[in-house]
């Protein structure tokens, strides 16, 4: 038995009408995805499909939560999914997945395994940025951060002090404008308008 055979949806024996299916996104699902980002998970997926006769109507609904590791104390981080994904599948002459809309599946395929677009799902409601709220990260590890940041001196903490000010000065329109420019600039465009008085 394959590691994914258990979401595989059994299209061409489905009546018209609609379906409900459950899965659980576990911590195997996503070891077996080879994803080493998401430590655990407790995901539940809801299926509705809706037939027609003609197209197959998928309706993903996603709730629980996923443990990754914090970007800044390496701990472990529980995020949120609460997420849909909606597609629309219908049977053609081969594979085509051209559109976001709708997946064309070949005449001979009598299952559609959904495994790949759960898992997607998922991972693209995950943020890129996995931190703690402030105040939340684990203590010895910023203790330890700020430490790092506090020993920082001469030239790096020079260029990190003139990489603040930059921002600093970009952010404010005001003091960006009023920066003085530089004379040997001034010296070329006084010979423009020279030449163009003449």
């Amino acid at each position: 038995m394959g590691k994914f055979t258990a979401y595989k949806l059994p299209l061409k024996s489905l009546a018209k009408g609609s379906h409900e299916f459950d899965y659980d996104l576990g911590k195997q699902f996503f070891a077996d995805m080879e994803n080493p980002d998401i430590r655990d998970a407790n995901v539940k997926v809801s299926l509705t499909v809706g037939y027609n006769g003609d197209v197959y109507d998928l309706n993903f609904v996603f709730t629980g939560d996923v443990t990754v590791l914090c970007d800044r104390c390496l701990d472990d981080l529980h995020l949120p999914v609460d997420t849909t994904y909606h597609i629309m599948v219908k049977y053609g002459e081969d594979f085509n997945d051209d559109s976001d809309d709708l997946l064309e599946i070949p005449e001979s395929d009598n299952y559609l395994n959904v495994a790949y677009m759960m898992y997607d799902t998922v991972a693209l409601s995950i943020p890129i940025k996995h931190v703690h709220p402030l105040g939340k990260c684990n203590r010895a590890m910023s203790a330890i951060l700020k430490k790092h940041r506090a020993r920082a001196t001469g030239e790096d903490a020079d260029l990190e002090n003139d990489l603040i000010d930059e921002m600093d000065q970009m952010d404010d329109g005001d003091a960006v404008e009023s920066r003085t420019t530089d004379p040997r600039w001034d010296a070329l465009k006084g010979l423009g308008s020279d030449g163009a008085d003449e």
